[in-house]
Parts: structure tokens; sequence; C-alpha cells
């Protein structure tokens, strides 16, 4: 059986914090407190240095990636801290950055909240990140492998067709009279259909040629 952990919380709702805490204690593991927000983890968290940290990735105050920061401030702080992040649904661009930022051999783990109903799999994900494996949810693989195969998918409809339209070799002002837009919206489209093809940094003549070819090969 696993060694008892000693494990901190941090989550802003208040039955699932509770739950958490019962079922991690009904594992044997410590826990040290439930916090709701990022600085409370922040400071309970340099206070007692536990061995593992459980962290919403959206709370309070901004609701944003409170909990992730957190939780890669603290690593950064006590490399050997393992942190299993929770999550709503998937958060593709968080989930990148957490599992290409591991500091050090600490564990690290991704979990969408609804895992957290198979109470042996989750128990299992806690001791697995707490021996320094990665754990990833399944659902997140699949949607990270997904976006890998196809960046295209990620594209709205009206990206889509810009980006047909920028294949044909049309101008922004072009593009803008087809679709009956302002050149300022064509702009804002091709800005966003650049990031979310991931291109690499290079003027933006030479990434709009490479969204082109990206649209052209598929």
């Amino acid at each position: 059986m696993p060694p008892a952990l000693r494990i901190l919380i941090a989550e802003d709702a208040v039955l699932l914090r509770e739950g958490m805490v019962h079922l991690l204690r009904r594992f044997g593991h410590e826990v040290l407190g439930a916090v709701g927000d990022g600085p409370s983890l922040l400071a309970a968290a340099r206070r007692q240095k536990p061995d593992l940290v459980v962290a919403d990735v959206r709370m309070p105050p901004d609701y944003r990636d409170e909990g992730l920061r957190a939780a890669r401030s603290l690593q950064a702080e006590q490399p050997e801290l393992a942190v299993l992040v929770l999550s709503q649904y998937v958060e593709q661009t968080f989930a990148d950055e957490l599992l290409q930022d591991r500091r050090g051999g600490a564990g690290m783990g991704y979990l969408l909240k609804e895992r957290i109903g198979d109470v042996e799999e989750f128990a299992d994900a806690v001791d697995r990140v707490a021996a320094g494996a990665t754990v990833v949810d399944p659902e997140v693989v699949r949607q990270l492998l997904a976006r890998r195969r196809d960046p295209l998918s990620r594209l709205t409809p009206r990206e889509h067709e810009v980006l047909a339209l920028m294949a044909e070799g049309r101008s922004n002002a072009a593009i803008a009279r087809r679709l009956v837009v302002t050149e300022a919206a064509v702009a804002k489209h091709i800005a966003s259909i650049l990031a979310k093809l991931d291109l690499p940094p290079a003027p933006d003549d030479h990434r709009r040629v490479l969204a082109v070819l990206a649209y052209l090969q598929v």
C-alpha cells in the first residue's frame, strides 16, 4: 500500500472541496488544509510544505488560471512538490503549458473533475503523481492528439473562409469585400488563424504563407 501523503487541496467549490477531503482521508492520507483561492494556496503550501497539491485551474479572484499559476510558482520554489491539477473541461492551452514545463522530477497530473467520481481512479492518480509520474486524463489526451493531427480543426467556420480566400491569393481588402466585412475584421481573423496554427516565429507575411501551406496540405 502506498505511503500516506501530506496533501493540500485548493478548490473554490465547497462541496467538491469537502468531498475530496473525505476521499483522501478515507485512503489514509493527511489533508493539511483545503483552501478556496490562489493566494491562500500559495500561503498554505509555503507554510506547510505538502507532498502533493491538488488544485483547480480556475479559482478566485479572477477565475482564470489562478490555480495553475500558483501550482507552477510553488514547483519553482519546491522542485520536489507533486501537483495534480483539476479542470471542469479540457483546457488545451493550459494542458500544453503544464506538461511542457515540468520542474525537475516531481510528479504532474491533469484530470477532469468528473474523474473524481471514480473514487479508485482518483486515488490511483493521486498515488502515481506523488510517486513522480505524469498522469493525464484520457479525454485530455484524446483532444490534444486530435488537435495536433489537424490544427485546422481549431478554426471557426469564418476563419476557414478567410484562410481559403488567403489560399486563393486574395489581399485583406479583397477578402473583406468578398465576405462583406471590414478590413479590420479580416485582420483580426488572420491574427487568430496564425495564433491557432502554432506557427513558428517569423515575419507576418511569411507566417501567412505557412498558414496557406497548412491549409493546402489537408
